[in-house]
């Protein structure tokens, strides 16, 4: 059976820019996909059009159990959303915020106002309750939006860049409240650009690029396709440089890489410290002097370049990835 977020053959163009290519999906239920891209790679398109707030040009969509295209209203009720822009009313205060988003959801005023208090302290802004949002900086008109989105519970979140323009401490707090969501059994689909935040959160990864999912796994299994452990040398003598690539041949499972101009060398490898150990010893044997050397286990930010030939982008503050979605509608109404 689908997951809780289900799409198949997702295709969206804005003139002549195709933003999805035929993107499918498949998120269990009570579980986090992290889909993973550059700017432009077609992250916050699948969002709105999996949240109803983009048509597809073709494909399917099924989100807790609810055709997007056939019942957008009822998904819905059934989900909940924050975007990459906060989507506060800067002349309420945010307690106002949160209650206005609760009677939303018909809880009652008590409730309602409860469950402000409730997220109010959660996200730190307690303090600044009763000032009014057009006063709060930039992440914490961020913090307030994403405490709108969790009002209730809802069994499905979309969340779209949520941590862009949030300082360390209230990014991991945020890490926090995701981990709480999911363990309550809720399915999160979670688009960002933070590679950490993806191999810390993310039960399975999609790496998207130029609208289509290019690969897709845990993220060992993506770390795994870059070729495993290698091992990093930096001679301390130009003149050493042959000797330890010869010393790194005998142990490596591939090609001995050399940067001349700073000394380094890189040579994938099986074995681990153990390993490592002997190398130091036969670098030693030879006379290699060396000034740093390490194991280095592969990154989400080295799955990123070998799959897309380019860096992770920090998004522009205030703007959109430039996919094709730019042009649609900025303004999320779901919460």
């Amino acid at each position: 059976m689908p997951g809780a977020i289900y799409a198949e053959g997702l295709v969206k163009t804005f003139g002549d820019v195709r933003a999805l290519d035929g993107v499918d999906l498949d998120v269990p239920e009570g579980t986090v996909l992290g889909l993973l891209g550059p700017n432009g790679a077609g992250k916050t398109t699948t969002v709105r059009v999996l949240t109803t707030l983009l048509q597809p040009d073709s494909g399917s969509a099924v989100v807790a159990g609810i055709d997007v295209l056939k019942h957008p209203n009822e998904v819905r009720r059934s989900i909940g959303l924050s975007g990459q822009f906060a989507a506060v009313d800067e002349y309420l205060t945010g307690r106002e915020n949160l209650q206005m988003v609760g009677q939303l959801y018909q809880l009652s005023a008590r409730d309602a106002k409860a469950r402000a208090l409730q997220l109010l302290e959660r996200f730190n802004l307690a303090e600044a309750a009763d000032r009014p949002a057009k006063t709060y900086s930039g992440g914490m008109r961020r913090r307030l939006d994403l405490a709108a989105a969790l009002v209730v519970s809802p069994p499905v979140m979309f969340m779209d860049e949520p941590t862009t323009g949030l300082d360390p401490r209230n990014r991991q707090q945020l890490w926090e409240v995701i981990q709480e969501l999911v363990g309550g059994g809720t399915t999160l689909l979670l688009t960002t650009q933070y590679l950490e935040e993806a191999d810390h959160l993310a039960d399975d990864i999609c790496v998207v690029d130029h609208g289509k999912v290019i690969a897709r796994g845990t993220a060992d299994q993506l770390k795994a396709r870059t070729g495993g452990e290698r091992v990093e040398v930096v001679v301390h003598e130009p003149e050493q440089i042959t000797a330890a690539r010869e010393v790194l041949a005998s142990y490596g499972k591939g090609e001995v890489a050399v940067a001349e101009h700073t000394r380094k060398l890189t040579v994938p490898v099986t074995g681990g410290a153990k390993l490592l150990a002997e190398v130091i010893r036969d670098l030693d044997t030879r006379g290699v002097e060396i000034d740093d050397i390490g194991l280095r286990r592969p990154t989400l930010d080295d799955v990123f370049i070998s799959l897309t030939g380019h860096v992770a982008e920090a998004a522009d503050e205030g703007n959109g990835e430039g996919d094709g979605a730019d042009r649609a509608p900025r303004k999320e109404t779901v919460k």
